[in-house]
C-alpha cells in the first residue's frame, strides 16, 4: 500500500540521515584540533556507537521489516550478528548520554577538584566503561543465556530468558535512566541556588556622586574607590550562570529525548518476558525505530547548544570545496 511504501521511505531515509549526521560529527572531531578534548571525547564516543546504530543495525531491521510476517530468513549466523551489535551499540549510544550529563554535572558543581586533568582521567574511564559494560550484556546470550533465533519459527530477537531479561534491560536502561534523571534534578537544583545566592547577596548603594548612568542589559561590574573603600554592583547574569543555564537546557532536552525515545520499548522488553503478553508485532516495530531515533537526534542536540561545532561544519563545508 502507499502508507507502507511511505514507511518504508521514512525508516531508510531516516537510517542515511543517521549515519551521515553522526559520520560528520565524527570527522569533525577527528579534524579539528580544538575538539580533541573533553567533552568532545565523550561526544565522539556517542558518535561512533549512534554511526554503528545506523551502519550495522537499522539495515537489518529494515531487512527483517519489508519480510513477510517480520520473518527472520537471514540464517542463524547473521542473526546473532545482528542482535549483538544491536544490544551493544544501543546500549553504548545510552550510557555514552549517561556519560555527557555526568561530566556536565561535575564540570558545574565541582569546578575546582574537576580540573581539566581529572576531567580527561574521569571521561576516558567513563568511555571504557561504557563500552565493556555493553560488551558484557550483548555477549551473555552468545555463551548460552538464552536463545536469540529459532529456525522453526524463522524469528530472531533479543534473549526472552527472564534472568536475562532483567539483568540486560536494568543494565542497558533503567540504570542509567535513574542515573541521568538524578543528575539533571541536581544540575536544576544547582543552578536554583547559584542565582537564588546571587539575589541574596546585598548591594551597597552608591552615593549619588558615583551613581552611573543607565545600566545596560549585559552583565557588567562597576567599581567605586571612595575613603579606601572598594564596592561593586552587578547587573544581569554572570557568565557562570549564563553557562549553567545552558548545560541544565542542554542536558536537560538531552535527556528528555532519550527518554522518548526508548522507554516504549524497554517497557514492553521488560513485560512481555515476564508475563507472557503478546504484543503486536507492530507495536514492537514502532518502538524499537522509536529507539533507533534516538541515534539520530544526539547529534542534532550536541551541535544545536554549541556553536562552535556549527563554525566547524561550515569551515569543514568551504575547505572540501
Amino acid at each position: 500500500s502507499i502508507f507502507t511504501v511511505l514507511i518504508l521511505t521514512l525508516l531508510v531515509l531516516l537510517t542515511v540521515a543517521t549515519f551521515l549526521w553522526n559520520l560528520l560529527v565524527l570527522a569533525t572531531i577527528l579534524r579539528v584540533k580544538a575538539f580533541h578534548r573533553v567533552p568532545h571525547n565523550l561526544v565522539a564516543s556517542t558518535a561512533v556507537s549512534d554511526v554503528l546504530v545506523a551502519a550495522l543495525v537499522m539495515p537489518l531491521s529494515l531487512v527483517k521489516e519489508l519480510s513477510a510476517g517480520r520473518r527472520w530468513r537471514l540464517g542463524r549466523e547473521l542473526c546473532l550478528v545482528w542482535v549483538c551489535f544491536d544490544v551493544l551499540c544501543c546500549t553504548a549510544s545510552i550510557w555514552n548520554v549517561t556519560a555527557i550529563a555526568l561530566d556536565r554535572y561535575w564540570s558545574i558543581t565541582r569546578q575546582l577538584q574537576y580540573t581539566l586533568l581529572a576531567r580527561r582521567r574521569i571521561s576516558n574511564l567513563m568511555i571504557a566503561l561504557t563500552w565493556l559494560l555493553s560488551a558484557a550484556i550483548s555477549l551473555a546470550p552468545l555463551l548460552g543465556w538464552g536463545e536469540t533465533y529459532s529456525p522453526e519459527q524463522e524469528r530472531c530477537q533479543v534473549s526472552q530468558d527472564p534472568a536475562y531479561t532483567i539483568v540486560s534491560t536494568g543494565g542497558a536502561f533503567y540504570l542509567p535512566l535513574c542515573v541521568v534523571l538524578f543528575v539533571y534534578w541536581k544540575i536544576y537544583k544547582a543552578s536554583k541556588f547559584h542565582m537564588g545566592g546571587r539575589r541574596r547577596n546585598a548591594v551597597v548603594p552608591m552615593p549619588e556622586a558615583a551613581q552611573v548612568k543607565e545600566a545596560s542589559q549585559d552583565p557588567q561590574m562597576v567599581f567605586t574607590a571612595r575613603h579606601a573603600a572598594i564596592t561593586f554592583q552587578t547587573d544581569g547574569e554572570t557568565w557562570r550562570e549564563q553557562k549553567e543555564k545552558k548545560a541544565a537546557l542542554m542536558v536537560g532536552i538531552l535527556i528528555g529525548v532519550f527518554v522518548l525515545c526508548w522507554i516504549p520499548f524497554f517497557i514492553t522488553e521488560l513485560i512481555s518476558p515476564l508475563c507472557s503478553c503478546n504484543i503486536p508485532p507492530v507495536w514492537k516495530s514502532i518502538f524499537l525505530w522509536l529507539g533507533y531515533s534516538n541515534s539520530f537526534f544526539n547529534p542534532l542536540i550536541y551541535t544545536a547548544f554549541n556553536k562552535n561545532y556549527n563554525n566547524a561544519f561550515k569551515n569543514l563545508f568551504v575547505k572540501q570545496r
